[in-house]
């Protein structure tokens, strides 16, 4: 029987009634094994969460100020947690640990890592697990790089003999043995790596919505849920601004072919999000609809260069692409005509050096006209069954026109998986949910 890895989000480990939701969903499927916990979240909107509180501390510390009442807080939120699950247990040796090391050695990594680790130390105990303290597996090199072969080494070592373990996310160890975060992602990273070592049939990832969603509900009122992405599909909607998981997090688990499925911890009846290999077979029943999910984002200035006979002229993209280079730039996107190139930048690190790259422009290709337009905003509709249905293109042109959204500009990759369209930053939110409306409203 394969087993499960399942990570717990710090919105899901808030409270104590958060930690019966847990617990019912771990006790609710015996292959869930391995449980990767957060540091408690918020409870209620204006509430803070234990690893600010931790950093408060630590900043403290840093300063030599006294920070016993701060860290009581701290105390009193686990305390609590222990005393309405009634669980038979004492963190009081944890805690006078971590306040002398916080007096002694300050250290921002070691304070945001203890939210974890004192969960951790909870969650076992309540479900009767074994705590495994990620020190002991994860680990940096000293330059605070992931060893991921050393970690998965580690981690197969110290389960292979464990029926289940809690093991807390977000930190590890370097081989100098000083307490090392990860810089984000955080515990889906830790998860991700356990995943990788135990071999899992499958990483759960239990936070507090029901997966991926196709479009920003921000800006489209209770969008779909994806139910189904690739690893390819996600990458393209992550970096438009989706708010999805981080590469990093994605990594350990992708190399080793094995699925994520993002899940709700207080609605575990939904199905959430399930996040494939790219060579995944699906079934024809299992797309609903053309595309996967819409993102967009703003903050470009696209620099349009005109030149008559441009085409025939050799190298002159190459001297383009040196200018942005001498400056630190990168381009999002190129398209071109016979006598126009049009670059798409980021407007913020475009700003310090525009004037200078005009200048190094005119003289590197003499274009007859040039300019830069900003308030340019990219969207990026994606989708894997977009390169075998005809006129793609033409519904998204047909959306636009409807709303009356100027696109200036429009590029495909060669993998047709997505369609890059540039708009007035204005016009990004009805051109979502123009589009929205075309693929997928249209298509139930």
């Amino acid at each position: 029987m394969s087993d499960k890895v399942v990570k717990f989000g710090g919105s899901s480990l808030a409270s104590a009634e958060q930690f019966r939701k847990v617990a019912a969903i771990i006790n609710g499927d015996p292959k869930r094994k391995y449980v990767v916990p957060s540091a408690p979240g918020k409870r209620f909107s204006d509430d803070i969460k234990v690893t600010d509180m931790l950093y408060k501390c630590c900043e403290l510390a840093g300063s030599g100020v006294d920070f016993t009442d701060d860290f009581q807080l701290i105390k009193d939120r686990y305390n609590g947690i222990i005393s309405e699950l009634g669980i038979d247990m004492s963190l009081d040796e944890e805690f006078d640990s971590i306040t002398k090391e916080l007096k002694a050695r300050p250290s921002k990594d070691f304070a945001a890592s203890r939210g974890e680790y004192l969960n951790g130390k909870v969650l076992a105990k309540y479900l009767g697990f074994n705590f495994v303290d990620a020190a002991d597996v994860i680990v940096f090199d000293t330059k605070g790089s992931l060893l991921l072969d050393e970690t998965v080494k580690a981690v197969r070592e110290r389960l292979s003999s464990l029926d289940n373990a809690v093991i807390p996310g977000f930190y590890g160890k370097t081989t100098e043995g000083y307490i090392k975060t990860f810089s984000r992602g955080g515990s889906d990273v830790t998860g991700s790596i356990i995943a990788n070592a135990v071999r899992a049939e499958i990483y759960e990832n239990w936070t507090d919505v029901s997966g991926f969603l196709v479009a920003d509900p921000r800006i489209v009122e209770n969008p779909d849920v994806i139910e189904v992405i690739t690893y390819r599909e996600l990458r393209e909607l992550a970096y438009m601004g989706a708010s999805v998981l981080h590469e990093d997090a994605i990594f350990p688990v992708r190399s080793a072919g094995i699925p994520i499925n993002i899940r709700n911890t207080n609605r575990p009846e939904d199905a959430g999000t399930m996040i494939v290999s790219d060579d995944y077979n699906f079934s024809r029943e299992s797309i609903k609809h053309t595309i996967t999910g819409i993102a967009g984002k703003k903050g470009f200035s696209t620099i349009n260069i005109e030149k008559a006979m441009m085409n025939n002229e050799t190298g002159f993209g190459m001297k383009v692409l040196q200018v942005l280079f001498n400056n630190g730039l990168s381009f999002e996107h190129m398209p071109s005509g016979i006598d126009t190139m049009s670059i798409t930048v980021s407007s913020d690190k475009l700003d310090p050096v525009r004037d200078k790259v005009i200048a190094e422009l005119r003289k590197a290709v003499a274009p007859d006209h040039i300019e830069i337009e900003d308030g340019i905003a990219l969207l990026a509709v994606v989708g894997r069954r977009m390169k075998n249905t005809r006129g793609t293109v033409a519904r998204i042109f047909a959306s636009m026109a409807h709303a009356r959204v100027n696109v200036k500009m429009i590029d495909q990759g060669s993998s047709e998986l997505n369609v890059i369209i540039g708009v007035s930053e204005n016009d990004l939110p009805e051109a979502i949910r123009r589009i929205y409306d075309m693929f997928i409203n249209s298509e139930k």
